[in-house]
């Protein structure tokens, strides 16, 4: 039987650090969500050997052939017959392939080749909006129809065409296959992505973390990139200069400086995640953002207005750290007094986001003078009023905490929502379904919920064919 390697990365939330993400002087926080990509990388003795076929079924005419030349260089190209480009798995199959020459030398690469490879890439649902997929089985937008829909459900247009939810889709996909990679070519052991921060998930970053800058032509944040590796963290990102020389120079050697034993790699990564009986959720709101575009405008106007936007950030920054503490302090509390803690969600879950702020002192919660503030400020000058105003009708439910886009840039994209999530409550009183029943009768904005929670998973995981449902059927098709 073929050998096959098969390597998951989730997807992103950006909670608080919007923009200033961008600066190495401030720190994110990233939640990483239940929704995955996966790559599934396998011998196929029926290609000519060094040939890789890539198949993404969730779409039209996505399926591409690559020859690689091993020596003297490292050089993969695209088959004349490929219906189009992909420029995120083409740059992903040259530089990991020529980084796994690299470290272990040309002999041992053209043997991992000899068979050709067959790849495999597909992405949870909630990565692409589902509504086109609900109204064919008449089905209603809820997180409970969501589930109805087959895994990995075919998206009936082209790569080109689709619409993207902001869950960081190409940083996910690119972290999967350029890990897959790494262990399919014997470069990282499946073992070393059993270490939440061991070398070769290091490796593996740094990597991903490259190949992105270089697909989207600037070296960004790398926020997203870090979740798909590394899951929830507070993030602090690396200085670009790490890899300026590779993205000048493309006769450059990648070892020394994407090595995970290259210290100019300073990026930071604390542990976070969400507290218990909370819950993210999301909802897609059938639009979508500019990235680069935003960013140049935000960029330029705080360079236009130094002084102001320093003090800005600054004040945005101490909100977030707040915001972070004030997090972690919660899962605190149910670690010392579990039971208090339960009792304290349930009637929190009674109360609106201005309710508590003016009882958590009484309860034993941490007090958070700008919460909401902080929420609604974790957008950016461009999210649309529309959006905001969604935000602000969803935070006047009982129960929900706050909110805010999953982006570094805010935009038409999805909305995340953090809500009290507490045991035994009465059926159709839970904050998750009074958001549900706004989000279903909201008029400004058309609104359809993502089934995405937080994931726990430590980022990147080493997958079994069979545990990941819908997974074999695919790999079957010949």
């Amino acid at each position: 039987m073929a050998r096959t390697t098969v390597i998951s990365a989730p997807g992103k939330v950006l909670v608080a650090g919007g923009y200033l993400v961008l600066d190495p002087a401030y720190s994110g926080v990233v939640v990483s969500t239940s929704s995955r990509f996966y790559t599934a990388v396998r011998d196929q003795g029926s290609l000519k050997p060094t040939t890789i076929r890539v198949r993404s079924p969730q779409f039209i005419d996505a399926t591409w052939s690559y020859s690689a030349t091993i020596s003297p260089n490292v050089q993969v190209k695209p088959a004349e017959e490929n219906t189009g480009r992909n420029k995120f798995v083409h740059l992903a199959l040259q530089h990991t392939i020529a980084l796994a020459m690299e470290i272990n030398g040309p002999t041992v690469v053209q043997d991992k080749l000899s068979q050709g490879l067959d790849i495999t890439i597909v992405g949870d649902n909630d990565f692409y909006s589902q509504r086109a997929k609900l109204e064919a089985l008449g089905l209603s937008r809820t997180i409970e129809s969501l589930s109805k829909i087959p895994p990995f459900c075919p998206t009936n247009v082209t790569l080109a065409g689709v619409h993207k939810t902001g869950l960081g889709s190409s940083a996910a996909l690119i972290t999967s296959l350029s890990s897959a990679l790494l262990v399919h070519l014997s470069v990282i052991s499946e073992e070393s992505l059993s270490a939440d921060s061991g070398e070769g998930r290091r490796l593996a970053h740094n990597l991903a973390q490259f190949v992105h800058c270089v697909a989207q032509g600037k070296v960004g944040s790398g926020f997203d990139v870090s979740a798909a590796v590394f899951g929830s963290h507070l993030y602090t990102r690396f200085d670009p200069s790490v890899i300026q020389d590779l993205m000048n120079d493309n006769t450059a050697k990648l070892y020394p400086i994407l090595s995970a034993s290259n210290s100019a790699w300073n990026y930071k990564i604390e542990g976070f995640k969400l507290p218990p009986y909370t819950r993210m959720m999301l909802a897609d709101v059938d639009a979508g953002s500019d990235t680069p575009s935003l960013v140049g405008k935000v960029l330029k106007w705080r360079k236009e207005k130094k002084a102001e936007a320093d003090t800005f950030w600054t004040h945005l920054d101490q909100l977030n750290q707040s915001l972070a503490q004030t997090l972690l302090q919660l899962s605190k509390l149910y670690d010392q007094d579990p039971q208090n803690y339960k009792k304290a969600i349930k009637y929190l879950s009674s109360l609106q986001a201005v309710q508590v702020l003016l009882t958590s002192f009484k309860i034993g919660v941490p007090t958070h003078g700008n919460l909401q503030q902080n929420f609604q400020t974790l957008g950016s000058p461009h999210r649309p009023i529309e959006q905001t105003r969604l935000l602000d009708a969803c935070m006047s439910l009982a129960g929900v905490i706050g909110g805010g886009v999953p982006g570094v840039t805010g935009g038409y994209d999805a909305i995340w929502l953090l809500v009290c999530d507490p045991e035994d409550s009465k059926p159709d009183q839970t904050p998750l379904e009074r958001v549900e029943r706004t989000w279903s009768t909201y008029k400004e904005l058309d609104v359809s919920p993502l089934s995405s929670e937080e994931s726990l998973a430590k980022g990147l995981r080493l997958e079994s064919v069979d545990s990941i449902l819908g997974l074999a059927d695919l790999l079957s098709v010949p």
